[in-house]
């Protein structure tokens, strides 16, 4: 359901603002949200230069980067067709860590995997058809 909410809210916020300031908003809404329960934390980050380098980029190619490229993919894209490419990430991503990190995962965690994707495309493909593929 939260798929869901995302790809619909992201598609409304793509087609009223112009390039990426409703990210901006969004990201900046969200870090003030966590900030108390991130804070202690952040305290002991800022004190080590090579800690604030590591958090700054975490931040870009964890957050800024991705969420930039579905903005970009889903003005393109009707929310329908993203949605199920999104439902994709949990696989690829448990490829990208056995292929770049040799993680292995077992059968149970592949089957969660498949859950989260069977939901994921499920949820999008079985909303009523006046609300599905609209224009992004």
């Amino acid at each position: 359901g939260f798929w869901v909410c995302y790809i619909l809210t992201a598609a409304s916020v793509g087609r009223r603002v112009p390039g990426t300031g409703g990210l901006a908003v969004a990201m900046a809404v969200g870090a003030l949200v966590t900030l108390p329960l991130g804070a202690r934390g952040a305290a002991v980050v800022v004190t080590d230069p090579g800690l604030v380098l590591l958090a700054a980029g975490t931040a870009l190619l964890g957050s800024v980067v991705p969420y930039t490229l579905e903005l970009a993919a889903l003005r393109r894209t009707p929310p329908g067709v993203f949605g199920i490419l999104l439902s994709l990430e949990p696989a690829v991503a448990a490829l990208a860590g056995w292929g770049m990190l040799g993680q292995v995962l077992g059968v149970r965690q592949w089957v969660a995997v498949g859950l989260v994707v069977l939901a994921s495309g499920g949820t999008t493909l079985s909303r009523p058809r006046g609300t599905r593929d609209r224009g992004a």
